[in-house]
């Protein structure tokens, strides 16, 4: 391990990943304990937080898997509480847990699916924070990762996501000013379109290879990449970056649509 967050501990939700492969909140929980970091490995699906589980435990490391429903503010609670019963403190708090329902407008939304996206995306990391903030004030701070999408920086049609998104980016700063005296950074990523199981249910090959030439470096994201972002963030290297949008997207907002 290169113990680049040694002796920290992290909850990372959404820390399973959907189908064979590995997604954003798998690859930040292996790199994290690759890292040093104990891991608390949360899912909707406890299943899938398993396989997380067994795989960092084959490498050596150290984490415990628990299922929640981070939407409700009890199942926070909860994940916070556990954490803190098997390893004594929070330092890293990765909010990863996100839905999208596709290319929809406020025409044709629907108020469930309207309040659904909001409770999962925008609500989840608000109750995840609010549990895991006080912790990590008494032991002298900590960093916060939230996961936007470069949907909140380039809208094309995904109303209810992109607003949440650009909701998960407003309430990072917020929190990034509300507890720097406490000593707790908060920074957010904003991935561009990464390849991962979650989208491998419905991308074609030619739709990948469009989507690796819309990025200037023309080539594929990947979980890894995401990983890597949050690795910087929850460590020491970044220790006076706060309030920040990491865009990780091959350079794809640069431009247009055509490319």
């Amino acid at each position: 391990m290169a113990a680049r967050l040694e002796g920290k501990v992290a909850i990372v939700t959404g820390a399973g990943s959907r189908g064979t492969g590995v997604g954003n909140g798998k690859a930040a929980s292996l790199l994290f304990a690759r890292e040093g970091a104990r891991v608390c490995l949360v899912d909707n699906v406890i299943a899938r937080a398993e396989e997380t589980l067994a795989e960092i435990e084959k490498e050596g490391g150290e984490a415990f898997a628990i299922a929640g429903d981070v939407s409700k503010d009890a199942d926070c609670k909860h994940i916070v509480d556990a954490c803190v019963m098997r390893f004594g403190k929070v330092d890293i708090l990765h909010n990863n847990v996100g839905i999208d329902p596709g290319v929809v407008s406020v025409v044709d939304v629907d108020e469930k699916t309207w309040d659904e996206v909001m409770n999962v995306n925008v609500k989840s990391m608000m109750f995840m924070s609010k549990h895991a903030v006080p912790v990590m004030a008494q032991n002298g701070g900590g960093a916060i990762l939230t996961v936007s999408s470069i949907s909140a920086l380039r809208p094309r049609g995904l109303t209810p996501y992109t607003t949440s998104k650009q909701a998960v980016i407003g309430l990072t700063q917020a929190m990034a000013v509300d507890h720097a005296p406490q000593g707790i950074r908060v920074n957010c990523i904003a991935p561009g379109p990464v390849f991962t199981p979650m989208v491998a249910e419905y991308m074609t090959p030619e739709r990948r290879a469009v989507r690796a030439r819309a990025a200037p470096l023309g080539t594929e994201g990947t979980a890894w990449d995401i990983g890597w972002a949050a690795v910087y963030l929850a460590s020491d290297e970044a220790r006076w970056v706060t309030g920040q949008v990491l865009v990780v997207d091959g350079g794809t907002t640069l431009v247009g649509p055509s490319r």
